[in-house]
């Protein structure tokens, strides 16, 4: 089994930072693409975020790029995502997920595992 255990989410204005780091621990395959996700109340799970093993490729969802980067430590098996000029629309729930292999993948069918979730909230 693979853990993911996420931290660094808090409140902040908007115009705020915030860096959230995510954990893998166990039978963590040695080649996956980590990535990020995030769940407001009431809608649907969505793409954040990811990045690959091989290359450090990553890809973003448009509501997030030239603010939010991420990046990755593979001997810590880490993930980490920095956002910067947050606005309330990113209050959401971001969860961690991890996927074998070097995909581009950017819906949460294709990841195999996930983490519990750290709550991003922003104000105006």
């Amino acid at each position: 089994q693979v853990q993911l255990v996420e931290s660094g989410g808090g409140s902040v204005q908007a115009g705020g930072s915030l860096r959230l780091s995510c954990a893998a621990s166990g039978r963590t395959p040695s080649v996956n693409t980590m990535a990020w996700f995030r769940q407001a109340p009431g809608r649907e799970r969505e793409f954040v975020a990811s990045i690959t093993y091989i290359g450090n490729s990553a890809n973003y969802a448009n509501t997030v790029k030239r603010r939010f980067t991420i990046s990755r430590d593979n001997a810590k098996n880490t993930v980490y995502l920095q956002m910067s000029s947050l606005e309330p629309g990113d209050t959401a729930v971001y969860y961690c997920a991890v996927v074998p292999g070097t995909i581009v993948a950017t819906t949460p069918s294709q990841y195999r595992y996930w983490g519990q979730g750290t709550q991003v909230t922003v104000s105006s």
